[in-house]
């Protein structure tokens, strides 16, 4: 079984910095991971997810990492804007 954020860690991320106005701190990233819902699923029921979003997520257990990487690469995402 995977522990899956829904929505996306990266689009509660993305929305939140968004409504910020300027970067997270790791602070609030990581309470913002802490209180995500989650729903365990398959492991083939998540890939199905993935596939279907068209990019992966960031993991949990490194979402301060994930997210510097990732809040780089927004143009690479497709539909992060629209979830």
């Amino acid at each position: 079984m995977d522990i899956v954020p829904i929505p996306a860690l990266i689009v509660v991320l993305h929305n939140k910095e968004k409504a910020k106005g300027e970067p997270l701190t790791k602070a609030e990233v990581l309470q913002i991971t802490n209180e995500a819902e989650c729903v365990a699923m398959e492991r083939a029921q998540h890939l199905e997810v993935i596939e279907a979003r068209g990019y992966l997520d960031i993991d949990p257990e490194n979402s301060w990492e994930g997210w510097q990487d990732a809040r780089q690469d927004f143009k690479d995402l497709p539909g992060i804007a629209s979830e």
